[in-house]
């Protein structure tokens, strides 16, 4: 079944055509969330939230590309994460003594070569309105529209902090004695 169809269904209250969509999307989700910068303990709860948020708000999506829609609602959902991280900090950082369950570092061993792992560093240091966009664009494969969609800005936008992103990346890169 396509997955135009699992949506339709899902829309009508179909829940093994929601379910569906769940299994379809779930690694692409939890692998915009850990590149957004959510530690990977978290990667879970974030999911969770995003995926209660396409089953409440599914009847609400009435045109374009169901991913832009679930790229814009993880993007909120990480969003909404690191404000209500800022307000807890305190309790957060008790949080995170006890119970890190796994750690960047393992995820990162487990899922990434080690170029990778040293790109994933850098892109890591960038500012989120540079982080996002890089991320969608070459590990997602989202054009320039797409993200301007999901990041609810102006295509041009979108460009300017592409050209800035690649810029402070290879400035990162050659200042490590490693010119791209």
């Amino acid at each position: 079944m396509k997955e135009e169809e699992w949506l339709r269904q899902a829309k009508e209250g179909n829940e093994e055509a929601f379910h569906s969509l769940v299994s379809t999307h779930l690694k692409t989700v939890e692998r915009f969330c850990f590149q957004l910068g959510v530690p990977a303990y978290q990667i879970d709860d974030v999911t969770q939230e995003v995926f209660i948020k396409v089953y409440r708000f599914i009847t609400k999506h009435t045109h374009g590309k169901f991913t832009t829609w679930l790229y814009s609602l993880t993007l909120n959902v990480v969003r909404d994460f690191y404000r209500h991280e800022q307000r807890q900090k305190k309790k957060w950082l008790q949080l995170k003594e006890k119970k890190q369950l796994l750690s960047d570092e393992a995820y990162i061993e487990k899922h990434f070569d080690e170029e990778s792992r040293h790109l994933h560093v850098l892109v890591q240091s960038l500012d989120s309105k540079y982080k996002v966009p890089i991320v969608l664009h070459y590990f997602h494969d989202l054009s320039y529209l797409e993200i301007a969609d999901v990041m609810e800005i102006s295509e041009g936008a979108v460009k300017t902090r592409m050209l800035r992103a690649k810029k402070q990346l290879k400035e990162k890169y050659t200042k490590e004695g490693e010119p791209i």
